[in-house]
């Protein structure tokens, strides 16, 4: 006996698509998401947000349809939910307001999103050094622009904040890219392919000639990055620029270094993953329809490998117009013809993919940060503590977690298994191969005592 036809967890573009086209087709759906209302990080905030649309450009303001198609009375919708732990039998255990609850269904679709690759160099942990990301949810959420602030890294969205900011009247004090003319060039391989999807590298371009007319200072190709406590509560922040060392005085130092998919809920209840060897992460192993190796588990956006929000909403549905065909609310004809529709807007969508990984690749310094380097923020542990662990036998990542206390904190890895993975293939004999996703466990998100004592059915 189950409780729903579908659980969705998360209402970001990739879920609330699934959830909307499987309630239009007749399905009992409970929508779960830990923020306070839907749209995910892409949407986020969109419904208060609607009289400063312009700051945050079209493709935000195009998410108000899937946040108001989400409002079915066949979609039971709870926010500020924390989902806790997942079964195999495809119950959902979550907790909402104090109180945990059980919920059931026959299908169960992750939507969980992405999450920000950690960006380790030596004093990347000072106060006043945050990721673009976070900077853009206090945007969204709180209407808070960052003033004079410093940006860092490589990626779509580190144009994509700077842009905001300057129709924002607050435009960035630099924007340093860390990408070199060698991934540029490596990336031109990928470019016919690339150009099936013209209206995203217009968009880039656009944001570029912004940043330029805005006369935001540009470093391309930077490195040997270091942040400095400065007098006044200033960050000092060094690189290298042309083979000149410079240095910039900031009191926002925003870094960013792309995403990599959230994996918490697939890899603790066992769905099988792969390592992403362009994005440099792993992901979980699904079929076209975005089925998972256990039954009735199905796996649609960012979570699943990084494609985009547009590519999301197209993965929501399809997840869900094939969960509607098994479960004999739609004809095969149907199914045949949505399926076939969505497959190719998803072909051109995703022609921009390779060309992305390539010209935003990870820099190795990043992959292996100097010994100083702090690479657990939780525990405070160093690059140089992990080598000397991994020098004195340590041979898996359970072993190092166990041994030096790396990713024993409460992220519980999620800052710096990306780093700590690269630092092992370097050091070790090890490859990809052998090095296989951490574990996760439940609680996945941290909850108190007293929620899991009031464990009821939903």
């Amino acid at each position: 006996m189950t409780d729903y036809d579908i659980i969705i967890i998360g209402a970001g573009p990739a879920g609330m698509s699934a959830a909307s086209v499987a309630a239009n087709g007749g399905l009992d759906v409970l929508l779960l998401d830990e923020q306070p209302d839907a749209g995910g990080q892409v949407y986020r905030n969109i419904k208060q947000n609607e009289t400063e649309q312009n700051w945050f450009g079209n493709d935000y303001s195009s998410g108000k349809h899937l946040v108001n198609a989400i409002n079915c009375n066949k979609i039971t919708k709870y926010f500020n939910a924390t989902v806790w732990r997942v079964e195999k039998n495809k119950r959902v255990i979550w907790s909402h307001n104090g109180e945990s609850k059980i919920s059931a269904a026959s299908h169960i679709v992750l939507a969980t999103g992405a999450q920000e690759r950690p960006f380790p160099f030596p004093g990347w942990t000072l106060p006043g050094v945050m990721t673009v990301g976070s900077a853009q949810i206090l945007m969204k959420s709180s209407g808070i622009f960052p003033k004079e602030a410093v940006l860092v890294g490589s990626g779509p969205l580190l144009y994509l904040v700077a842009t905001q900011m300057i129709d924002a009247n607050c435009p960035p004090k630099a924007l340093l890219e860390t990408q070199t003319l060698r991934m540029m060039m490596n990336s031109l391989i990928h470019l016919p392919k690339a150009l099936l999807n013209m209206k995203s590298l217009i968009k880039g371009f656009m944001f570029i000639q912004k940043i330029k007319s805005a006369g935001v200072p540009r470093y391309k190709s930077v490195s040997r990055l270091e942040a400095q406590s400065s007098e006044n509560g200033s960050i000092k922040f060094l690189f290298l620029h042309k083979g000149i060392r410079r240095s910039l005085t900031t009191k926002l130092l925003l870094i960013h270094q792309g995403v990599i998919p959230s994996t918490e809920i697939s890899r603790s209840i066992g769905v099988d993953h792969s390592w992403n060897k362009s994005q440099l992460a792993f992901q979980p192993i699904i079929d076209k329809w975005g089925k998972t190796n256990i039954d009735g588990i199905y796996i649609a956006g960012d979570c699943a490998g990084i494609n985009g929000s547009n590519a999301a909403v197209l993965y929501g549905k399809k997840v869900a117009t094939k969960i509607l065909y098994e479960t004999g609310k739609v004809s095969f004809y149907f199914y045949t013809k949505q399926s076939l529709c969505i497959r190719t807007r998803l072909f051109f969508t995703n022609s921009v993919r390779l060309f992305l990984d390539t010209i935003f690749a990870v820099p190795q310094e990043i992959l292996l940060p100097s010994d100083e380097t702090i690479v657990c923020r939780c525990e405070e542990k160093t690059v140089g503590e992990v080598k000397l662990g991994l020098n004195e036998g340590i041979c898996g990542v359970r072993q190092l977690k166990t041994s030096i206390r790396s990713g024993m904190g409460l992220c519980q890895g999620r800052m710096c298994d990306a780093t700590i993975r690269s630092i092992m293939l370097h050091n070790t004999s090890q490859d990809d191969k052998t090095i296989l996703a951490p574990k996760a466990r439940s609680p996945l998100k941290p909850i108190t005592l007293g929620e899991m004592s009031k464990i009821k059915k939903d």
